[in-house]
């Protein structure tokens, strides 16, 4: 058996080995070049740092890695580890958590996480053997939000990009991988802050649209409140999202300037759809 980095290898052989090595997974994963590129810039992977294993010329196990400094620490991720049904319990699991762990002792990194679907007690096992401890749980939560029109509290709202998100000090940096702001580039930050403008809680999001410009689903990867005091104030945070904003006064030389309220709130309600949220982390 060989080893290549994948970004030694072509995209083919790269994609055989990920759809073959999470063949018979507990979820589907298949992915098609442009997901798996998606994925390798999106959550941050590193090519020269992630591996494929070939049994002669067929690649038959993968590796993905990436790299980023979480509260001042070298941490490392391994974003996926899959390995063909014809190879499984043949000791390529091993090779492949050696080669992982050089590259990191390599990179000087200091702390290695993954994740791993409870259900999945082999990979678990072998995790552990080679030093990792389960640390935290995660879940993934969906389902139907009805958002409302009526306020609970007064809220002020600043929307921000994601990046932006470190700059604040209450900002929590030691997230799950794929909930972090480097891997929801794509996606928005909100800050809510009480009238005496202090911080009172923030959230980051993706929105997903359909073909026909509406909103499909939000995807909600943080959200956090920062006093539990102030935990009846979920609703409102979430409805900042969920709804659409009630306008009681026109832009200067809007031709709707004439429309009365009552008719204004009536075409938020129209548009005030409910939508599908995705909590993929709660601490």
């Amino acid at each position: 058996m060989k080893i290549k980095t994948v970004s030694q290898c072509t995209l083919e052989e790269v994609l055989k080995a990920w759809n073959k090595g999470f063949e018979g997974y507990f979820v589907e994963i298949n992915m098609t070049a442009e997901m798996f590129l998606h994925r390798l810039v999106g959550e941050g992977l590193s090519p020269t740092h992630s591996i494929v294993i070939f049994d002669q010329d067929e690649p038959i196990a993968i590796v993905l890695n990436g790299f980023r400094i979480v509260n001042g620490k070298k941490t490392a991720w391994n974003g996926g580890t899959g390995i063909s049904p014809d190879y499984r319990g043949k000791g390529v699991s091993r090779l492949l958590m050696e080669e992982a762990l050089a590259i990191y002792e390599r990179e000087q990194v200091e702390i290695a996480t993954l994740e791993a679907i409870k259900e999945n007690k082999v990979a678990i096992a072998l995790y552990e053997k080679y030093g990792y401890a389960i640390s935290n749980q995660l879940l993934y939560l969906s389902g139907e939000y009805e958002g409302k029109l009526e306020q609970t509290a007064r809220i002020h709202i600043e929307t921000i990009r994601p990046e932006q998100l470190p700059q604040f000090p209450f900002y929590q940096e030691d997230v799950p991988w794929q909930c972090s702001w480097q891997s929801v580039k794509q996606g928005e930050a909100k800050i809510f802050y009480n009238d005496d403008n202090k911080a009172l809680g923030y959230m980051l999001y993706k929105t997903i649209w359909n073909d026909s410009g509406e909103v499909e689903r939000i995807l909600l990867y943080q959200l956090e409140i920062l006093e539990d005091r102030h935990q009846n104030l979920l609703p409102s945070f979430l409805e900042s999202v969920t709804t659409c904003p009630v306008i009681k006064e026109w832009p200067k030389g809007d031709n709707r300037a004439g429309t009365d309220e009552k008719a204004i709130l009536s075409k938020v309600v129209k548009y005030n759809k409910s939508i599908t949220l995705f909590l993929v982390w709660t601490q």
